[in-house]
């Protein structure tokens, strides 16, 4: 069991929504040093300033994860400065959520670059340091789009589904070499944070932002493989290995309204989630 009492935490996107939320159940449950990467340095100052009011051991970098040596760079200053992280959270999202066609160039690059590379960089520097100690926990945070594709969605769904994968693969090679380092991946249905600002969804429920955070929490305390919110979402694999896919499609994506769920979408294109 991953224990966040006396744990040194790193939480990416970590100033705002979800990223915010679980940093501060982490200080809550015990955790000796929150450590915020963040691109935002109005909300990341704010946060570290807040936290610290209470009591708690914050500090907080500016930092933009697709830049992969500032990555190398500051990461190499945490385990050097503070020692290695306890807990990862790979947090950092974007979306811009238009139909494929309408994205740029550079808009695709971008989200790939956050989502998927930006994470894999982030692991990639405090994980050996978690193998060399025997321990450590990380978390990435895909989504229950990396399961199931959705218009309006395309690249973002395209980067979740390289999460889900990499996330899984890193796990079977921790447990194959029993490393001791556990690995969680996380796959949240919306979140009504301003990332995901104007969705709709008729049956599905919307997550509220601290019980994600919550629940996330929790599938790290208890070394969960996965960790899906709401309750519907680990039905998901069985629908969609079960169904023809005409079936599926009219069941997850018409009944349920997930295909006209973006309709709506007024989210921030460029934040954490």
């Amino acid at each position: 069991m991953s224990v966040i009492a006396g744990a040194r935490v790193l939480v990416t996107g970590g100033a705002t929504g979800i990223g915010k939320l679980m940093g501060e159940c982490c200080l809550e449950r015990g955790a000796a040093h929150l450590i915020i990467w963040d691109r935002d340095p109005a909300m990341l100052l704010e946060t570290v300033v807040s936290l610290t009011a209470r009591g708690y051991h914050v500090t907080g970098t500016e930092i933009d994860i697709t830049r992969t040596e500032d990555v190398i760079r500051e990461g190499e200053s945490v385990l050097r400065e503070s020692g290695p992280v306890d807990i990862l959270f790979n947090n950092a999202g974007i979306i811009v959520g238009r139909y494929f066609e309408e994205h740029s160039h550079a808009e695709i690059d971008r989200v790939l670059q956050v989502n998927v590379a930006g994470a894999m960089h982030v692991a990639r520097v405090f994980l050996p340091s978690m193998v060399t100690r025997g321990r450590g926990h990380l978390v990435n945070i895909a989504s229950a789009a990396g399961m199931a594709s959705s218009p309006r969605m395309s690249v973002y769904v395209a980067s979740k589904f390289a999460v889900l994968g990499w996330s899984e693969s890193v796990r079977l090679e921790m447990e194959a070499r029993q490393t001791g380092v556990r690995v969680t991946t996380v796959t949240p249905f919306y979140i009504s944070t301003g990332m995901f600002e104007g969705v709709r969804s008729p049956i599905v429920p919307i997550v509220r932002p601290l019980s994600a955070a919550r629940q996330v929490v929790r599938a790290v305390e208890r070394d969960r493989v996965f960790c899906r919110m709401p309750w519907i979402v680990y039905a998901m694999p069985f629908f969609h290995g079960l169904l023809p896919k005409r079936w599926f499609d009219a069941l997850i994506g018409r009944w349920f309204g997930i295909f006209s769920s973006m309709d709506g979408f007024l989210g921030k294109r460029d934040i954490g989630v």
